[in-house]
């Protein structure tokens, strides 16, 4: 049974910083392209960062060189950290496997003004 649980979000001041993990189990991690997604409340949601499995990360204009992504294969997890945080990008963040119907269940992540 594939699981993917997030955790790491909250409240932070704009100028912040968070860093969200996402643990996966039940699929053969090392092998697998992570993706991080978000989506504000009333929109749609968005593709934030990618990194396959060699590494290799892409990032949303919206982001870049803001966030870094990132993993650690001998624990299963993948890792979004975000400095330099801005109001819009208050949202519910989702970690999701990469041509699959897997998703995590979300973590809030709310940056104030």
């Amino acid at each position: 049974q594939v699981q993917l649980v997030e955790s790491g979000g909250g409240l932070v001041k704009a100028g912040g910083s968070l860093r969200l993990s996402c643990a996966a189990s039940g699929i053969i991690f090392r092998f697998k392209d992570m993706d991080w997604y978000r989506q504000p409340t009333g929109k749609q949601r968005e593709l934030v960062a990618r990194i396959d499995s060699s590494g290799n990360t892409n990032y949303s204009d919206s982001v870049q060189g803001r966030f870094t992504i990132s993993r650690h294969n001998d624990k299963s997890t993948v890792y979004l950290q975000m400095n330099s945080l801005k109001p819009e990008d208050t949202a519910v963040y989702y970690c999701h496997i990469l041509g699959t119907d897997f998703w995590g269940q979300g973590t809030q992540v709310t940056v104030s003004s």
